[in-house]
């Protein structure tokens, strides 16, 4: 056998190994009557091992290939759910539609819920820091509440609460940073209402203390005795509502100052 024959063997091979490789881990078993069953498990065990796109090949041949499949359902959402595994902008955006397809196909499923949770954290992978635009934060918070719409009752509701929270607390702080500026900049007006507009929006915003401070310091800054008395309240919310935040012992000190000026103007 000449060199160039040699190698040609064992060119052909290698490539068979890989060709059996790829055979064995994809392969359903001849005659199998329970072929979905197999590759749901198959799936599932890669997905297990965080193998995102070998569990996908598997789950995807059972929702292309076997649409009479009880697994078929169940398979779509892994598929979803492999996305977000991967936890690219392009995966993300591809389990955004994997899940709206879901609610489309199997709007009455018992796991429409699940489909319309995970939906919404795809999205919520995608929302960008509070500086940044915030378009991604809105579609959760809009999908999320089609969620607590339509599913009351599900047993996902913690988890889809504490999303809610996340994306709404991310919209919050990125008002806020406006009218931070604002009262960096000494544009009091302008920071009062951005302040007064993140409370009436988000009562419940996780950093309120910090609105309840510098909303307050702002109408200090105003200067007049209306807006003094205007602050004294806020800085009464921060120490009601926060047992911790580093703004308490400057709401303390200025809680003192205007009571004690109250007090001597009697």
């Amino acid at each position: 056998m000449n060199r160039c024959t040699r190698l040609l063997a064992v060119t052909l091979a290698a490539a068979l190994a890989v060709a059996g490789c790829g055979a064995e881990r994809n392969a359903v078993p001849p005659a199998s009557a329970q072929a979905d069953q197999f590759l749901f498990e198959r799936g599932t065990a890669a997905f297990k091992e965080k193998k995102w796109l070998q569990a996908r090949e598997y789950f995807r041949q059972i929702v292309d290939n076997y649409p009479q499949s009880t697994y078929r359902p169940d398979a779509k959402l892994a598929v979803g759910d492999t996305y977000i595994g991967e936890h690219s902008v392009e995966a993300l955006m591809l389990g955004v539609n994997e899940f709206r397809e879901f609610l489309t196909f199997y709007p009455t499923s018992a796991r429409a819920d699940y489909a319309q949770y995970r939906l919404a954290t795809a999205l919520a992978e995608q929302m960008l820091a509070a500086e940044r635009d915030q378009t991604n934060t809105r579609e959760v918070i809009k999908e999320m509440q089609v969620f607590f719409d339509r599913y009351p009752n599900s047993a996902l509701m913690p988890e889809a609460k504490t999303l809610m929270r996340r994306a709404k607390d991310r919209l919050s702080e990125a008002s806020y940073r406006v009218g931070f500026y604002y009262f960096r900049s000494k544009w009091y007006p302008g920071a009062i209402d951005r302040f007064k507009e993140v409370l009436a929006a988000d009562p419940e915003f996780t950093s309120r203390d910090a609105v309840y401070y510098h909303l307050a310091e702002s109408l200090l800054k105003v200067g007049t005795e209306a807006s003094k008395a205007e602050a004294l309240p806020y800085f009464e919310r921060l120490l009601k509502e926060f047992e911790q935040s580093s703004y308490l012992q400057l709401a303390r000190r200025r809680v003192e100052e205007l009571k004690g000026a109250a007090g001597a103007q009697r």
